[in-house]
């Protein structure tokens, strides 16, 4: 019997594991998925905690409550992957599985500790992140309390999880504090190093104008150096400070560590994948779907959905001996939750930035692309339903893996 070992039950991991129990034949085939923890996160949720919208138990359930019954589950550690054995060693019971495929969905992580100064003494005091869900209720906690002052958000570098996310905590934010009647009492600064609100030069352009609209202050092409949690205040290479009341931080993303110890991946730990075909360069038996690798396009669930059907298709090719097609562009679509219950929607790859025009029908949308609206703000929200009930579960929905021009004004 051949096995297919699926490391990580995070978004990727569970979509893998949920399409390929029904396309291979159990009776051959031996599907294994592994991950350390065994609750599952909806990690778009977590930015919604800090102002009382969404609770932890909205962004919580049981790993299993996804996964296929045909499916063996281990919960464990990952002690090493041995790719050129074609094996991977658990810390649990020193477990060794042998695979004939892999696939690696171990996702990122925060590294705040990456950061000169960025945990002496104030973490979580004044300094907090809501790239996980403890750091992001404790936020919350302290949000209920604090009387205003200068509020910073910074990214530490880049890439990170969902790119969009820093900027819908500010327009959140700025929502929050002036429901709360303090919005004067806050000051409000977003640093980044990027060289404007976005990556991408069109949507940055309209989405710093956004920024500018709300009073927010854009401090671009800030690289931080240290963190001076004594004096309060931030500071770049190129020798710029900024004092801060309340310091939110996206911290360092990384890849899993086991991929440093295993010597598969980058510096940050994310693995060289092809950007098409989403296979290992290295290792033909091995593919990469999700915050794993290394492609250069946004680390977010929808990318990992539109990832699937082209990482699926490319292994059950590979499996009959055929060569896999460089079909994946690098689709992305985000939800930008802009405050005052409206938000903006963008849809991009590789090679086209985000433009205006309708989605996901042309002309007709609903949704808006690169405009604000009430439609795409509950577009945002009623995402949170669709992933639970649709998105994990193998469900089919109307979104192509590869971007379409359709509908969209160039």
């Amino acid at each position: 019997m051949k096995t297919l070992l699926i490391l990580g039950a995070g978004t990727g991991g569970t979509m893998v594991a949920t399409k390929m129990a029904h396309l291979l034949d159990l009776q051959e085939w031996r599907i294994i998925i592994v991950d350390r923890d065994e609750s599952h996160y909806y990690q778009p949720g977590f930015l919604f905690i800090p102002f009382g919208i969404y609770s932890p138990s909205d962004v919580v359930k049981p790993k299993r409550n996804f996964l296929p019954p045909q499916v063996e589950v281990f919960f464990s550690d990952i002690e090493i992957i041995e790719p050129d054995q074609n094996r991977v060693q658990l810390r649990y019971e020193k477990k060794v599985i042998n695979y004939d495929y892999l696939v690696i969905a171990t996702g990122s992580h925060i590294h705040p500790e990456e950061t000169p100064g960025l945990m002496d003494g104030a973490w979580r005091k004044n300094i907090f992140d809501f790239y996980t869900v403890e750091g992001a209720i404790a936020l919350s906690r302290f949000l209920k309390f604090w009387k205003g002052g200068r509020m910073v958000l910074n990214i530490t570098e880049m890439p990170i999880k969902c790119p969009v996310a820093p900027l819908e905590f500010i327009f959140l934010a700025d929502w929050f504090f002036h429901e709360r009647s303090m919005r004067d009492d806050v000051e409000i600064v977003f640093t980044t190093p990027l060289a404007g609100a976005f990556t991408k030069p069109r949507a940055s352009g309209i989405l710093g104008n956004l920024l500018e609209e709300k009073g927010i202050l854009l401090e671009s092409d800030f690289n931080i150096m240290e963190v001076d949690t004594t004096n309060q205040a931030i500071r770049s290479y190129d020798e710029r400070e900024i004092d801060y009341d309340l310091l939110v931080t996206i911290p360092t993303n990384m890849g899993a560590e086991v991929i440093d110890r295993s010597d598969m991946g980058d510096e940050l730990n994310f693995i060289p994948t092809d950007k098409h075909t989403l296979q290992s360069p290295k290792w033909e038996n091995v593919w990469i779907i999700g915050d794993a690798g290394n492609t250069p396009t946004s680390k977010a669930g929808s990318v990992a959905h539109f990832m699937l059907d082209v990482l699926v298709d490319n292994m059950l090719r590979h499996m009959e001996g055929l060569e896999p097609l460089p079909k994946f562009d690098g689709h992305a679509n985000c939800f930008i939750v802009s405050g005052f219950e409206k938000g903006i929607l963008i849809d991009f790859n590789y090679d086209v930035e985000p433009l205006p025009g309708k989605y996901p029908l042309p002309g007709f949308g609903p949704f808006s692309l690169l405009k604000e609206s009430a439609v795409n703000h509950w577009g945002k929200m009623m995402f949170r339903w669709i992933y639970w009930n649709m998105m994990l579960k193998g469900e089919d929905m109307p979104f192509e893996s590869q971007m379409s021009m359709a509908g969209k004004w160039a």
